[in-house]
């Protein structure tokens, strides 16, 4: 099943404007406050980065095709807060909760900077390296969960099924398809994949262009 989000290669979209570095996070003021919001909220430990995009991932496609960047964090985190019982949809209708209740995780707003700067490394010790560097790979295809039938995934579907040059190598990493899903971290080594952008696009904007993924090991295969 395609997903409203892997958008690559898709015909019919409209051009690409780009907007200049930074604006996301100078926006409107509701755009600041919506990243407190989902910093504070994933704070509280119910959720993974992952299980937010795939929350993010999930919205309506009617909804994901209208909304603008935060719009989609604000529905999405809307959608968390009512499946892990943090919010009722009553109280997201009226603006206000019924009653107050503390969290053990609250994330306080001094504790924000501090976390930020420390980051949320995901590499972990796991598997065996399959491949080296210079090796050639297959993604697999389709691109789709191994886990979960439409669950979250980090190959995109213009990528699947195509040939490409493994140039660097990440150590184990968290895998996103099992953690978005709450069935752990099974980290999985994690390599930097070239294609030839005309092997992908079936044209490319200029001769020798070139796209490059970074590719969990069982998205890929010997080529």
């Amino acid at each position: 099943m395609s997903r409203v989000h892997d958008m690559g290669g898709r015909y019919g979209d409209p051009a690409i404007e780009p907007e200049p570095q930074g604006i996301v996070a100078i926006g409107p003021e509701w755009h600041r406050k919506a990243l407190a919001l989902t910093l504070a909220a994933g704070g509280l430990g119910a959720w993974s980065i992952d299980t937010s995009r795939h929350a993010r991932e999930s919205l309506s496609p009617k909804d994901y095709a209208r909304f603008s960047y935060y719009e989609k964090w604000i529905a999405a985190l809307a959608d968390l807060l009512v499946t892990k019982e943090l919010v009722t949809r009553e109280e997201l209708a009226a603006g206000n909760a019924d009653t107050v209740r503390p969290h053990p995780n609250l994330f306080r707003a001094e504790a924000v900077g501090p976390a930020l700067e420390r980051g949320s490394p995901y590499s972990r010790p796991g598997a065996e390296h399959r491949f080296a560097k210079g090796d050639r790979v297959r993604t697999r295809l389709p691109a789709q969960n191994a886990f979960v039938p439409g669950g979250h995934t980090r190959l995109p579907a213009y990528a699947a099924g195509h040939t490409g040059t493994v140039i660097l190598s990440h150590g184990a990493h968290v895998l996103p398809d099992a953690n978005a899903h709450g069935l752990g971290e099974r980290p999985e080594p994690l390599y930097t994949v070239v294609f030839a952008a005309a092997d992908l696009w079936g044209t490319a904007e200029a001769e020798g262009d070139e796209v490059t993924l970074d590719l969990w090991q069982s998205y890929l295969e010997p080529a």
